[in-house]
Protein backbone atom coordinates (compact mmCIF):
# COMPACT_ATOMS: atom_id res chain seq x y z
CA UNK A 1 0.00 0.00 0.00
CA UNK A 2 1.21 3.69 -0.83
CA UNK A 3 2.24 5.42 2.17
CA UNK A 4 -0.29 9.05 2.13
CA UNK A 5 -0.55 11.44 4.41
CA UNK A 6 -3.26 13.89 4.97
CA UNK A 7 -2.50 17.50 3.30
CA UNK A 8 -4.57 20.77 3.84
CA UNK A 9 -2.75 23.26 1.64
CA UNK A 10 0.37 23.26 -0.92
CA UNK A 11 1.43 27.15 -0.89
CA UNK A 12 3.69 28.03 -3.93
CA UNK A 13 5.74 31.82 -3.37
CA UNK A 14 5.92 31.67 0.20
CA UNK A 15 8.51 33.79 1.34
CA UNK A 16 7.52 33.65 4.93
CA UNK A 17 8.51 30.14 5.87
CA UNK A 18 12.20 30.24 5.40
CA UNK A 19 14.95 31.92 3.36
CA UNK A 20 13.65 32.95 -0.30
CA UNK A 21 10.79 31.59 -2.38
CA UNK A 22 9.43 28.44 -1.05
CA UNK A 23 6.60 25.76 -1.70
CA UNK A 24 4.69 25.38 2.18
CA UNK A 25 3.07 21.45 2.60
CA UNK A 26 0.55 21.65 5.13
CA UNK A 27 -0.10 19.12 7.19
CA UNK A 28 -3.25 18.68 9.19
CA UNK A 29 -3.37 17.49 12.77
CA UNK A 30 -1.71 19.12 15.89
CA UNK A 31 -0.65 18.37 19.24
CA UNK A 32 -1.31 21.52 20.72
CA UNK A 33 -4.40 23.70 21.08
CA UNK A 34 -3.12 27.77 21.21
CA UNK A 35 -5.23 30.50 22.14
CA UNK A 36 -4.01 32.61 18.95
CA UNK A 37 -4.06 29.54 16.14
CA UNK A 38 -4.35 30.87 12.69
CA UNK A 39 -4.21 27.60 11.43
CA UNK A 40 -7.73 25.96 12.91
CA UNK A 41 -7.89 23.94 9.65
CA UNK A 42 -4.77 22.28 10.54
CA UNK A 43 -5.55 21.05 14.33
CA UNK A 44 -7.73 17.94 13.71
CA UNK A 45 -6.14 15.10 11.82
CA UNK A 46 -9.13 14.23 9.69
CA UNK A 47 -10.32 16.46 6.64
CA UNK A 48 -12.62 19.23 6.96
CA UNK A 49 -15.63 20.86 4.82
CA UNK A 50 -15.91 24.67 6.21
CA UNK A 51 -18.91 26.65 4.80
CA UNK A 52 -18.80 30.12 4.37
CA UNK A 53 -22.16 31.32 4.53
CA UNK A 54 -22.03 35.30 3.45
CA UNK A 55 -19.95 33.27 -0.08
CA UNK A 56 -23.20 31.31 -0.27
CA UNK A 57 -25.40 31.85 -3.59
CA UNK A 58 -27.91 29.34 -2.96
CA UNK A 59 -27.28 27.48 -6.16
CA UNK A 60 -28.04 23.96 -4.98
CA UNK A 61 -25.13 22.41 -7.28
CA UNK A 62 -23.83 21.14 -3.87
CA UNK A 63 -27.19 19.69 -2.87
CA UNK A 64 -26.56 17.15 -6.23
CA UNK A 65 -23.08 16.63 -5.74
CA UNK A 66 -23.58 15.73 -2.22
CA UNK A 67 -24.02 11.90 -1.89
CA UNK A 68 -24.63 11.72 2.29
CA UNK A 69 -27.71 14.33 2.42
CA UNK A 70 -25.34 16.98 3.83
CA UNK A 71 -26.77 20.22 1.69
CA UNK A 72 -30.19 21.03 1.00
CA UNK A 73 -31.88 24.34 0.05
CA UNK A 74 -35.19 25.42 1.51
CA UNK A 75 -37.10 28.55 0.49
CA UNK A 76 -33.86 29.46 -1.40
CA UNK A 77 -31.86 29.34 1.83
CA UNK A 78 -28.68 26.86 2.40
CA UNK A 79 -28.53 24.32 4.97
CA UNK A 80 -25.32 22.38 5.85
CA UNK A 81 -25.50 19.54 8.46
CA UNK A 82 -22.40 18.99 9.27
CA UNK A 83 -22.94 16.06 11.29
CA UNK A 84 -24.41 14.38 8.00
CA UNK A 85 -21.13 15.57 5.88
CA UNK A 86 -18.56 12.59 5.60
CA UNK A 87 -16.06 14.84 4.11
CA UNK A 88 -15.55 13.51 0.74
CA UNK A 89 -15.09 16.87 -0.59
CA UNK A 90 -17.09 16.67 -3.93
CA UNK A 91 -19.42 19.60 -2.77
CA UNK A 92 -16.46 22.06 -2.74
CA UNK A 93 -15.71 21.75 -6.79
CA UNK A 94 -19.38 22.56 -7.62
CA UNK A 95 -20.00 25.35 -5.59
CA UNK A 96 -20.31 28.25 -7.59
CA UNK A 97 -20.06 30.67 -5.11
CA UNK A 98 -16.54 29.22 -3.47
CA UNK A 99 -18.57 29.06 -0.37
CA UNK A 100 -17.37 25.69 0.50
CA UNK A 101 -13.60 25.11 1.20
CA UNK A 102 -11.99 20.95 1.99
CA UNK A 103 -9.34 20.89 4.04
CA UNK A 104 -7.48 17.79 3.71
CA UNK A 105 -6.84 15.28 0.99
CA UNK A 106 -5.03 12.26 1.13
CA UNK A 107 -1.84 12.26 -0.78
CA UNK A 108 1.28 10.42 -1.99
CA UNK A 109 4.82 11.36 -2.33
CA UNK A 110 4.79 10.43 -5.91
CA UNK A 111 1.67 12.82 -6.43
CA UNK A 112 2.86 15.55 -4.19
CA UNK A 113 6.50 15.96 -5.51
CA UNK A 114 5.64 17.02 -9.26
CA UNK A 115 4.02 20.57 -7.39
CA UNK A 116 7.16 20.86 -5.21
CA UNK A 117 9.42 20.37 -8.43
CA UNK A 118 8.01 22.87 -10.39
CA UNK A 119 9.18 25.93 -9.04
CA UNK A 120 12.94 24.48 -8.63
CA UNK A 121 14.45 27.35 -10.73
CA UNK A 122 13.23 29.75 -8.15
CA UNK A 123 14.02 27.95 -5.31
CA UNK A 124 18.03 28.25 -6.71
CA UNK A 125 17.73 31.68 -8.00
CA UNK A 126 16.25 32.88 -4.67
CA UNK A 127 18.08 30.33 -2.26
CA UNK A 128 14.61 29.26 -1.28
CA UNK A 129 13.12 25.36 -1.53
CA UNK A 130 10.34 23.81 0.31
CA UNK A 131 9.12 23.60 3.89
CA UNK A 132 6.81 21.37 5.41
CA UNK A 133 4.62 23.06 8.05
CA UNK A 134 1.10 22.61 9.75
CA UNK A 135 -1.02 21.61 12.08
CA UNK A 136 2.69 19.71 13.22
CA UNK A 137 4.25 18.03 9.86
CA UNK A 138 5.77 15.63 12.47
CA UNK A 139 2.88 13.85 13.62
CA UNK A 140 3.57 12.10 10.07
CA UNK A 141 7.00 11.75 10.43
CA UNK A 142 6.98 8.78 8.32
CA UNK A 143 5.72 10.39 4.80
CA UNK A 144 7.81 13.83 5.89
CA UNK A 145 10.92 11.60 5.68
CA UNK A 146 10.15 10.04 2.56
CA UNK A 147 9.23 13.15 1.01
CA UNK A 148 11.84 14.94 2.11
CA UNK A 149 14.40 12.17 0.76
CA UNK A 150 12.87 12.80 -2.32
CA UNK A 151 13.49 16.45 -2.10
CA UNK A 152 17.33 16.28 -0.60
CA UNK A 153 17.85 13.72 -4.01
CA UNK A 154 16.65 16.61 -6.37
CA UNK A 155 19.16 18.96 -4.30
CA UNK A 156 16.27 21.22 -3.12
CA UNK A 157 16.52 22.67 -0.11
CA UNK A 158 14.65 21.22 3.03
CA UNK A 159 12.68 23.23 5.89
CA UNK A 160 10.66 21.66 8.67
CA UNK A 161 8.19 24.07 10.91
CA UNK A 162 7.75 22.65 13.70
CA UNK A 163 6.45 22.91 17.45
CA UNK A 164 8.25 20.51 19.05
CA UNK A 165 5.75 18.31 20.65
CA UNK A 166 6.51 15.30 18.79
CA UNK A 167 8.56 12.16 19.82
CA UNK A 168 12.31 12.68 19.36
CA UNK A 169 12.36 9.23 16.98
CA UNK A 170 10.34 11.71 14.45
CA UNK A 171 13.11 14.12 14.78
CA UNK A 172 15.47 11.60 13.87
CA UNK A 173 13.65 10.16 11.14
CA UNK A 174 13.35 13.79 9.30
CA UNK A 175 16.85 15.26 10.42
CA UNK A 176 19.16 13.46 7.64
CA UNK A 177 17.24 15.46 5.16
CA UNK A 178 16.11 18.57 6.54
CA UNK A 179 18.51 21.76 6.48
CA UNK A 180 16.83 23.94 8.99
CA UNK A 181 14.37 23.52 11.61
CA UNK A 182 11.76 26.22 12.00
CA UNK A 183 10.99 26.17 15.87
CA UNK A 184 7.79 27.08 17.19
CA UNK A 185 9.06 28.61 20.89
CA UNK A 186 5.51 29.69 22.70
CA UNK A 187 6.78 30.18 26.39
CA UNK A 188 9.51 29.17 28.57
CA UNK A 189 7.53 28.58 31.88
CA UNK A 190 5.39 25.30 31.60
CA UNK A 191 2.41 27.20 33.46
CA UNK A 192 2.25 29.92 31.12
CA UNK A 193 2.91 27.68 28.21
CA UNK A 194 -0.03 25.28 29.63
CA UNK A 195 -2.33 27.91 29.53
CA UNK A 196 -1.51 29.14 26.15
CA UNK A 197 -1.47 25.25 24.39
CA UNK A 198 -2.73 22.85 27.05
CA UNK A 199 0.19 21.39 27.03
CA UNK A 200 2.92 21.26 29.02
CA UNK A 201 6.53 22.08 27.59
CA UNK A 202 8.97 20.14 28.79
CA UNK A 203 9.37 17.87 25.43
CA UNK A 204 9.61 20.93 23.45
CA UNK A 205 12.60 22.30 25.07
CA UNK A 206 13.94 19.23 25.21
CA UNK A 207 14.01 18.26 21.79
CA UNK A 208 14.96 21.95 21.30
CA UNK A 209 17.65 21.28 22.74
CA UNK A 210 18.56 17.85 21.20
CA UNK A 211 18.48 19.57 17.84
CA UNK A 212 21.16 22.23 19.35
CA UNK A 213 22.94 19.23 20.26
CA UNK A 214 23.37 17.33 17.02
CA UNK A 215 24.30 20.15 15.19
CA UNK A 216 21.06 20.94 13.09
CA UNK A 217 20.59 24.87 11.98
CA UNK A 218 17.80 26.32 13.89
CA UNK A 219 15.19 29.43 13.40
CA UNK A 220 13.44 30.12 16.40
CA UNK A 221 10.09 31.59 15.55
CA UNK A 222 8.08 33.48 18.46
CA UNK A 223 4.45 34.25 18.10
CA UNK A 224 4.19 37.20 20.32
CA UNK A 225 0.54 37.86 21.74
CA UNK A 226 -0.19 40.11 24.35
CA UNK A 227 -1.47 38.94 27.65
CA UNK A 228 -0.64 35.51 26.81
CA UNK A 229 3.40 34.89 26.70
CA UNK A 230 4.40 38.64 26.07
CA UNK A 231 6.24 38.61 29.85
CA UNK A 232 8.29 35.31 28.56
CA UNK A 233 11.04 36.95 26.26
CA UNK A 234 13.59 37.72 28.51
CA UNK A 235 13.45 33.80 29.49
CA UNK A 236 13.81 32.86 25.94
CA UNK A 237 16.58 34.94 25.12
CA UNK A 238 18.46 33.26 28.52
CA UNK A 239 17.83 29.39 27.37
CA UNK A 240 18.45 30.87 23.41
CA UNK A 241 21.45 32.20 24.33
CA UNK A 242 23.80 29.63 24.91
CA UNK A 243 22.63 27.44 22.27
CA UNK A 244 25.32 26.86 19.32
CA UNK A 245 23.08 26.43 15.91
CA UNK A 246 20.35 28.96 16.51
CA UNK A 247 20.84 31.25 13.34
CA UNK A 248 18.39 33.69 14.10
CA UNK A 249 15.27 34.54 15.85
CA UNK A 250 12.13 36.12 14.48
CA UNK A 251 9.36 37.47 16.33
CA UNK A 252 5.91 36.89 14.86
CA UNK A 253 3.35 39.65 15.72
CA UNK A 254 -0.03 37.86 16.51
CA UNK A 255 -3.08 38.68 14.55
CA UNK A 256 -6.71 37.55 13.86
CA UNK A 257 -7.39 37.41 10.32
CA UNK A 258 -8.24 33.81 10.91
CA UNK A 259 -11.60 34.27 12.48
CA UNK A 260 -13.61 33.33 9.68
CA UNK A 261 -11.72 30.39 9.27
CA UNK A 262 -13.22 29.11 12.89
CA UNK A 263 -16.87 30.07 12.00
CA UNK A 264 -16.38 28.50 8.80
CA UNK A 265 -15.34 25.19 10.72
CA UNK A 266 -18.06 25.66 13.20
CA UNK A 267 -15.60 25.97 16.13
CA UNK A 268 -15.15 28.00 18.75
CA UNK A 269 -13.69 31.43 18.78
CA UNK A 270 -10.36 31.61 20.78
CA UNK A 271 -8.69 34.17 19.20
CA UNK A 272 -7.59 36.94 21.83
CA UNK A 273 -8.94 40.09 21.65
CA UNK A 274 -5.43 42.38 21.91
CA UNK A 275 -2.81 42.65 19.15
CA UNK A 276 0.78 43.91 19.27
CA UNK A 277 1.98 47.46 18.95
CA UNK A 278 4.66 48.21 16.62
CA UNK A 279 6.48 49.23 20.15
CA UNK A 280 6.20 46.03 22.10
CA UNK A 281 7.55 44.13 19.23
CA UNK A 282 10.55 46.60 18.74
CA UNK A 283 11.10 46.12 22.94
CA UNK A 284 11.33 42.39 22.35
CA UNK A 285 13.01 42.27 19.50
CA UNK A 286 16.04 44.38 21.52
CA UNK A 287 15.51 42.31 24.23
CA UNK A 288 16.45 39.37 22.07
CA UNK A 289 19.36 41.22 20.90
CA UNK A 290 20.23 42.24 23.85
CA UNK A 291 21.47 38.63 25.01
CA UNK A 292 23.30 38.00 21.40
CA UNK A 293 20.58 36.43 19.65
CA UNK A 294 20.45 37.50 15.46
CA UNK A 295 16.38 39.01 15.26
Amino acid sequence: MKQTATIFSVKRFAVHDGDGIRTTVFFKGCPLRCTWCHNPEGLAATPQLAYYAHKCLSCGECVAACKSGAHRIEKGLHHYEKEACTACGACEDSCLGNALAFFGRRMTVAALLPTLLEDIDFYRSSGGGVTLSGGECLCQADFCAALLRELKAADIHTAVDTCGFVPRAALDQVMPYTDIFLYDLKAVDEEVHQACTGRSNKQILENLAYLDACGKTIEIRIPYVPGYNDGEIEKMAKLLSPMKQVRRVRVLPYHNYAGSKYTALGLAHTLPPTLPTAEAIAAAEACLRAYGLHV
